[in-house]
């Protein structure tokens, strides 16, 4: 932890136990009802400072952040700029738990440190890719899953003791970027520390295929982006074409998928999500323009939900 006053030490550590028991009361809420829980995806405001971002979080509807490292965000790199009190504190003010980080730069097999970082906060969710060869199918897709899952242990238990859940998004170009490979995945991982993060951007836009395997799947998502492909985020597009990915704006019906997440109840993390072009620009030009289309996007999944 950096070098902090004994009085930022103890400061830290109120804000981050507000924090882990926030989070205790989200997950012992009435099991009868379905609502999804909003986290805000930091690299949706580029290099926005993330002091400017945190008090915007509770007006997304959401009661969480998932800080990104650079190149689609800088908040990671804010965070150890600043300290793990400074960061703590800006939580407390704003009402905020660090809900989740994303770190495709570490990779699954370099999460040791990251993770103890995370138990600091109370953060029990970590996202990144898969590793492993790509375009298999059949047995040899199995083979490679379960071998990625076997180098995936010592690091499992690293998240066991810290109370994170290791979530393997099915990022594309990827060894887990098809239905099959997070099917095999969900059935093969040895415990609850393993999980998914689902990105229908990255899969057919067939609203049944991704109900159906949001069913398959289960409690294994522990992250579900809101996110469709539209035009795609590789070239650069104009503004109302890159918006596409936006949840009511392209063509994906998020009904029957709302739909599935209700049917398999759903208690992991929602991301209402985008990449802009190039990568570490907000999605829009302000900080009020984002999170306005945030809430836009929000309506439209409140409105489809049954």
């Amino acid at each position: 932890m950096t070098s902090i006053t004994r009085r930022q030490f103890h400061g830290a550590s109120a804000a981050i136990a507000a924090s882990v028991a926030s989070q205790q009361t989200l997950q012992a809420a009435d099991t009868d009802s379905f609502a999804l829980r909003y986290i805000v995806g930091s690299s949706m405001y580029g290099y926005t400072k993330v002091a400017e971002i945190l008090p915007e979080v509770r007006q997304t509807g959401a009661t969480a952040i998932d800080i990104w490292p650079k190149v689609h965000g800088d908040q990671r790199e804010q965070l150890a700029a600043m300290g793990e009190a400074k960061f703590a504190a800006l939580l407390q003010q704003h009402d905020v738990q660090l809900g989740c980080i994303t770190q495709y730069k570490l990779g699954p097999f370099g999460l040791q440190e990251e993770m103890r970082l995370a138990q600091r906060f109370g953060c029990q969710t970590m996202v990144t890719g898969g590793r492993g060869p790509k375009g298999l199918r059949g047995n040899e897709l199995k083979v490679a899953v379960g071998k990625f899952i076997e180098q995936m242990k010592p690091h499992l238990a690293v998240a066991e003791e810290t109370g994170v859940t290791i979530a393997i998004e099915n990022h594309g170009n990827n060894l887990i970027d098809s239905p099959d490979s997070l099917k095999w995945l969900a059935e093969l991982r040895p415990n609850r520390h393993l999980g998914v993060a689902l990105a229908p951007y990255h899969l057919p836009q067939d609203e049944k295929l991704i109900s159906d395997l949001i069913r398959d799947l289960g409690n294994t998502i522990v992250m579900f982006y809101a996110w469709e492909h539209g035009m795609g985020c590789s070239k650069k597009l104009p503004k109302e074409q890159e918006l596409l990915q936006m949840p009511g704006r392209g063509k994906l019906d998020f009904e029957p998928i709302l739909a599935a997440l209700k049917a398999v109840q759903y208690r992991g993390w929602t991301e209402i999500f985008m990449h802009p072009v190039p990568r570490g620009i907000p999605i829009l030009e302000t900080t009020e323009a984002v999170t306005a289309e945030i809430n836009r996007a929000r309506k439209y999944l409140a409105g489809i939900s049954k």
